[in-house]
């Protein structure tokens, strides 16, 4: 009985968590569907609905399809490149060398800053003549070469990517070495006596052993290569020109900017929908391929 009744009255627990979850995450997303079909600016609460025009207009204009090319190539290689640098990291850090625990402190201490103090910081390194790169190419003697990294229309995107990657490689080697620390000994020995070498043991037993790890890392690296934002608005402020306006960063634009509440919530939508087909795939691929494994 008495067990009975506390499990009914821990329900109350919940609701203060429930209220807030409503208040702060449903009802926006809720607002966010009516004023898409709207011409809301922001500031006037008097507002005419006009369908789907926001949406139309949107399918007709250029930023729409550069935005998400951007975002796409973000993720890409932030996914692609990031995860292979984290777990090459992961490897060396999971081998026997002197200072181990140093070297995993220090590769993870940039996750402990904020994305604003990392752009901030590399917009510095990134300078064209006083930046720490310029300087460094200067010192050894290499010059001519255009170290205006994110005032150039073709290096800007990558350059903000590099400064995504070196920021979260932390996390990702971390989650890495957990899956490597995984990996029994018994496989290990029993493919040594096989004859199998380093590269055969990392190929055929770590690396499938680290589908769990390669799961998680790949999802959280897709959705936050979707929503990318922070070193678009710190570093470049969406340019030059138009070449690193992400999806969400062409959002806030469009309304804060702009004051096209209603065209930017349609494109918070469609940015919405497309992040949700996107990971949606990559994890059931995924989970798949780990099934398989």
């Amino acid at each position: 009985m008495n067990s009975a009744v506390m499990k009914k009255t821990m329900y109350w627990f919940v609701l203060p968590a429930l209220l807030f979850y409503c208040l702060f995450w449903i009802f926006p997303i809720l607002k966010l569907f009516q004023y898409s079909i709207t011409d809301y600016n922001g500031y006037v609460q008097k507002f005419n609905y006009v369908g789907l025009s926001n949406f139309k207009t949107l399918f007709h204009e250029e930023i729409l399809g550069l935005s998400v090319r951007n975002t796409l190539i973000y993720t890409f290689v932030t996914v692609i490149l990031g995860n292979i640098v984290a777990l090459a990291i992961a490897f060396l850090l999971n081998a026997n060398i002197r200072a181990k625990g140093l070297y995993r402190s220090a590769f993870y201490i940039p996750t402990l800053f904020s994305a604003i103090v990392v752009g901030f910081i590399w917009s510095y390194v990134y300078m064209p003549e006083e930046g720490l790169i310029a300087s460094f190419l200067h010192k050894i003697g290499i010059n001519g070469i255009d170290t205006n990294f994110l005032g150039s229309y073709d290096k800007a995107l990558y350059s903000i990517i590099a400064v995504d990657i070196w920021k979260n490689i932390g996390t990702s080697t971390i989650i890495f070495l957990a899956g490597l620390q995984t990996v029994p000994m018994d496989l290990i020995e029993a493919g040594k006596i096989d004859g199998a070498g380093r590269w055969k043991l990392v190929r055929f037993i770590k690396i499938p052993l680290l589908a769990t790890s390669v799961t998680i890392n790949v999802t959280l690296s897709v959705i936050n290569g979707l929503k990318a934002f922070d070193y678009p608005f710190v570093m470049t402020n969406g340019g030059p020109g138009t070449s690193t306006n992400t999806l969400i960063y062409a959002m806030y634009k469009m309304a804060f900017t702009d004051q096209l509440f209603g065209k930017a919530s349609a494109l918070g939508i469609l940015s919405f929908a497309l992040i949700i087909v996107i990971t949606a795939a990559f994890v059931f691929t995924l989970n798949r391929r780990e099934i398989s494994a």
